[in-house]
């Protein structure tokens, strides 16, 4: 799902996806001079500050700075190209290593690459959803380094932002059907026109999830060209019988292990899964997290064992190379729902 991360107190994630009218600060001077300031620094420290002590932030402080933000973010994207890169088992000698042995892989790039529309700001629009997270590289990387798992099959990303594991994976692992998914309208679109901007054609930008009858459709597309399909899907009210309808074989996710709010909501949506399936086997799910507060890292394991939800950390490489400055905390997890 595309929502704030962490990074910033949760009060103000709150406050900003209220966008609740802005009121006045108790000092007119100081609320000037925030708001004529080139960035948002004098109020970031103002508020760190106040949440090292023991004293409660003013919302108005959080309020401001959501507004300030806002003002910000306005109008802020850029274009980015993500060029693909296969892990391939080396078999030539003359690539050996210095002590004669052979290394087991080197990156190769694959001749294509994804290019995305995205934001510059971290929030914008009220969202994070609108820019590429780590742990949505790392699952990508994963994916391309383990094509087999997707070739011929029907993909449910939960919570695609705006796309760029799951064109990855159209563009690299055959899938026969790939379903991205999202709750926010302004993520939904910008992932429509990156979807456009990839060659990928969507059936509906905002389409709501499919019926039965066009998921059976779907199992004969050819898996040369995947299906795409754009659900715009919460978690919290989504059906079984609408999750049966897509008849995923496969169910991802990255970075939507972040705020212990949603947590549950993400456990609720597994759990529906895992009764919608009928006759048909569960979907293998593998979900990729950047730990950034472990707490709520290992909250969501202990939520996952008190379902009853079995999980497994997969082996990754140690690695990203869609990354070129630092390589965060991201694991990948596969759950047996």
């Amino acid at each position: 799902m595309a929502e704030p991360r962490p990074g910033l107190p949760l009060r103000f994630q709150r406050r900003f996806l209220a966008a609740r009218p802005l009121r006045s600060l108790p000092w007119p001077e100081l609320e000037q001079s925030l708001r004529t300031a080139p960035d948002s620094a004098l109020l970031a420290d103002i508020l760190h500050k106040l949440e090292s002590t023991a004293a409660e932030p003013l919302d108005e402080l959080y309020e401001t700075l959501a507004d300030v933000l806002k003002e910000e973010e306005e109008s802020t994207h850029c274009y980015k190209n993500y060029l693909l890169v296969l892990l391939l088992i080396v078999n030539s000698q003359s690539l050996a290593c210095a002590d004669g042995s052979l290394p087991p892989c080197v990156p190769q790039p694959s001749g294509d690459c994804v290019s995305l529309c995205e934001s510059t700001a971290l929030i914008s629009g009220g969202t994070t959803g609108l820019l590429t997270w780590e742990a949505a590289l790392h699952l990508a990387q994963w994916a391309l380094q383990n094509p087999s798992l997707f070739r011929g099959r029907t993909v449910l990303e939960l919570g695609s932002g705006i796309g760029f594991t799951g064109i990855a994976i159209c563009k690299s692992c055959q899938p026969r059907t790939f379903i991205f998914s999202d709750c926010h309208p302004r993520v939904l679109r910008q992932l429509g026109e990156n979807l456009q901007l990839n060659g990928l054609t969507p059936e509906g930008v905002t389409c709501s999830i499919q019926t039965e009858s066009q998921g059976q459709e779907l199992e004969g597309q050819n898996c040369q060209t995947p299906k795409v399909v754009v659900a715009e899907l919460d978690w919290g009210s989504v059906t079984e019988k609408q999750l049966l309808a897509l008849r995923a074989d496969i169910v991802i996710a990255a970075d939507v292990v972040y705020d212990p709010e949603i947590i549950l909501a993400l456990i609720g949506m597994l759990q529906k899964l895992s009764t919608s399936r009928a006759d048909r086997k569960a979907p293998e799910v593998f979900i990729a997290s950047t730990i950034r507060n472990p707490d709520t890292y290992q909250l969501f394991q202990a939520e996952l064992d008190k379902a009853g939800i079995r999980w497994q950390v997969i082996p990754a490489h140690s690695s990203c190379y869609f990354l070129y400055d630092e390589q965060p905390d991201v694991t990948i997890l596969q759950l047996f729902i």
